[in-house]
């Protein structure tokens, strides 16, 4: 049996820190030369010194005449000057004429100034008779000229090393004429993903398997942090590959990250791996963060090792925490990317794990005043919705338990920089929305939209805080069987909200593909070779299930808890509709409650029990910008009904979808 790994001991992110800067200092790598055309976001590695003037000659900046000043002195609108056109220089042209007493020569913006001349009277200010020129204006010595120099004088230090290329430093390169620019090298950094689970993009996806996700992101992780990212693919969890593969990074890069295989399980084979390799070794393997307490650093023969966590968020957040700070030294951009940290104010009461410190993905918005707030995102490390939702993290201290509602913290962004986006949605997730959001794109390209799912309740809270534009939602009220509309008065939300029609869903029973247990309505579950999966608590799906189940205990005069202990898996939740079809489809249950759609995404029969009503709250204050207005347009036309009919079966348009009702 092969030997479990246990972390005995854990390591402080600070004291981790320590011993792999007590090992490895981060420096720069060298330069190379490299073509003009590929130094963008490159940094310099030497000052650029001129070796010309910028202009190299004295210019015409606007096209009129060259003239003497002197010979327009006194020109007024009725006392003109009239001089002697004697010859016409266009932009790149030579002069072969002199500008004598009284004369004057045609010249075209940007063109050489001739000799003898000193200004350039405007266009706008003349009349060309024949060879004649009339001048209605005086114009200055060295007017409308730029003189040889004035821009850049030869000598002049102009860039420092250590700037980051931008399109400005670009054209100020292109104007001194200069092809090749030393630029300092990118630390070339090894990525390599371990585990028998992981397929590369692309593959089919058998049972038991998931995609290498963290390759793809990693490499991202590294391109912005300013290195150069080179993907090794996928190992097995064999030590004989692992030890190849990993041997052959250290060859290749200055740099190696791995994720999986670190944490405490039989096949987590890393820490025993890197150690064979070279000295020192495994410097900390285990630390007292959430996530990424199975993150191993190392240096092997003057090179650092990551051993990142499998879970994509983890991962990600612990690269941010301690390899990127380490790239962009190497890379020289310690001083340049100071745009990943941005101020915040928790938006709701956020629980988190006491006793270790917790670096919590956070979804980031703007409430009406400009503010940021921060969602936490609760799925956990291991969910993809972080990776496509969360904006970055936020640093909870082992001392707390929560943070409460309005609490300054400071978000480490997963990518530099922070656009708030043009439309935020807040809610109950639906497909419908993402049906929506799509078809506006067709006519509404540049508008861009974030949708956070944090339920019915969570969206009316949102709204209610101004959080959000626009919050999809599907609550009974048990006490009048209406949709929506009694949450809005008990919410105090009349005044401040619109309330627009969405589209009815149809809910039902989700079966197996061929129902082979011949399960029909709620009833059946009760039978002993019935497994139910259900949603969670506080979800409408959830609500609609247990209003049947009441019912139903009612009508067999047996109390709720009594009968809901005698179904096989109602104690299981689920945390969306996807999550039940699944579970059906794997067969890890037989039935389940939720959307139609998603039945039919999945190739499973489906039972219908009712329709429910999938509205949308609408910020009054929102009204006015323009991705609202988008929203709701698109609500209501002809295309998105049969969009949505087309992408969404068991998601249905009304004749008042769209319209506002309250």
């Amino acid at each position: 049996m092969a030997e479990r790994k246990i972390f005995r001991s854990l390591s402080s992110l600070e004291e981790a820190r320590a011993k792999l800067n007590e090992h490895f200092t981060p420096k720069l790598i060298g330069f190379e030369e490299t073509p003009l055309e590929n130094v963008y976001g490159r940094i310099l590695a030497e000052d650029i010194l001129s070796t010309i003037d910028v202009p190299s000659f004295d210019r015409a900046l606007m096209d009129g005449y060259a003239v003497r000043a002197q010979d327009t002195f006194g020109a007024e609108e009725d006392q003109p000057k009239r001089l002697r056109v004697v010859g016409r220089v266009e932009a790149g042209d030579k002069p072969s004429v002199e500008v004598k007493l009284g004369e004057a020569v045609e010249v075209g913006t940007g063109a050489p100034m001739p000799k003898g001349a000193n200004a350039v009277v405007m266009v706008e200010y003349t009349q060309r008779e024949g060879l004649e020129v009339t001048v209605w204006k005086a114009v200055a010595p060295g007017g409308n000229v730029m003189a040889a120099g004035s821009d850049i004088m030869m000598g002049e230090n102009i860039l420092r090393a250590g700037k980051r290329v931008t399109p400005v430093e670009l054209g100020v390169l292109a104007a001194l004429g200069i092809g090749k620019v030393k630029v300092l090298r990118k630390p070339r950094v090894a990525i390599l993903s371990t585990g028998n689970e992981l397929l590369p993009p692309g593959a089919t996806l058998d049972y038991g398997k998931v995609y290498d996700i963290n390759s793809s992101a990693l490499s991202g992780a590294v391109s912005e942090s300013g290195g150069e990212p080179f993907l090794l693919g996928v190992a097995r969890d064999d030590p004989d590959e692992i030890r190849s593969r990993i041997g052959e990074a250290l060859r290749d890069a200055d740099v190696v990250i791995t994720s999986g295989s670190t944490s405490a399980g039989f096949g987590d084979l890393i820490y025993k791996v890197v150690d064979s390799l070279g000295k020192p070794g495994v410097l900390v393997h285990g630390i007292a963060v959430k996530p990424g307490k199975p993150t191993l650093l190392a240096v092997v023969n003057g090179k650092p090792l990551f051993g990142l966590p499998g879970y994509p968020t983890s991962a990600l957040v612990i690269f941010n925490l301690l390899v990127r700070p380490l790239l962009l030294s190497m890379a020289g951009l310690a001083e340049e990317r100071r745009d990943t940290r941005v101020k915040a104010k928790t938006a709701v009461r956020i629980f988190t794990s006491k006793g270790r410190r917790e670096f919590l993905p956070v979804c980031v918005v703007q409430d009406e005043a400009g503010n940021l707030r921060v969602y936490p995102m609760l799925s956990g490390s291991g969910a993809i919705t972080s990776l496509a939702i969360a904006d970055g993290f936020i640093e909870v201290p082992e001392t707390r338990e929560f943070l409460e509602e309005g609490e300054d913290v400071h978000v480490n962004l997963f990518s530099s920089g922070l656009k708030p986006p043009d439309l935020m949605i807040i809610g109950s997730h639906c497909v419908g929305v993402d049906v929506i959001l799509a078809y506006m794109r067709k006519t509404n390209s540049r508008l861009q939209a974030k949708v956070v799912n944090v339920g019915s309740t969570g969206g009316l809270h949102a709204i209610q805080r101004g959080h959000a534009d626009i919050a999809g939602i599907h609550l009974l009220d048990e006490a009048s069987g209406e949709y929506n509309k009694p949450f809005l008065r008990r919410y105090n939300l009349l005044e401040s909200v619109l309330l627009v029609r969405g589209y009815n869903r149809i809910q039902g029973l989700i079966t197996t593909a061929e129902n082979t247990k011949r399960i029909r309505g709620f009833e059946d579950l009760l039978r002993s070779d019935v497994t139910f999966i259900n949603r969670n608590r506080g979800s409408g799906t959830r609500i609609i299930t247990d209003l049947n189940l009441q019912k139903l205990a009612a009508a067999k005069g047996i109390r709720f808890e009594e009968f809901t202990a005698g179904i096989k898996g109602y104690d299981v939740e689920a945390k969306s509709h996807s999550a039940v079809a699944a579970s059906v489809l794997h067969e890890k249950a037989d039935v389940g409650v939720g959307i139609k759609a998603v039945a039919d995404m999945y190739g499973l029969s489906f039972i219908p029990i009712t329709e429910e009503h999938y509205d949308f709250i609408v910020l009054k204050r929102s009204l006015e910008k323009e991705a609202v207005k988008a929203f709701l347009s698109t609500l209501r036309s002809n295309g998105f009904r049969a969009e949505l009919e087309k992408r969404a079966p068991g998601l249905v348009p009304t004749e008042e979808t769209g319209s506002i009702f309250l």
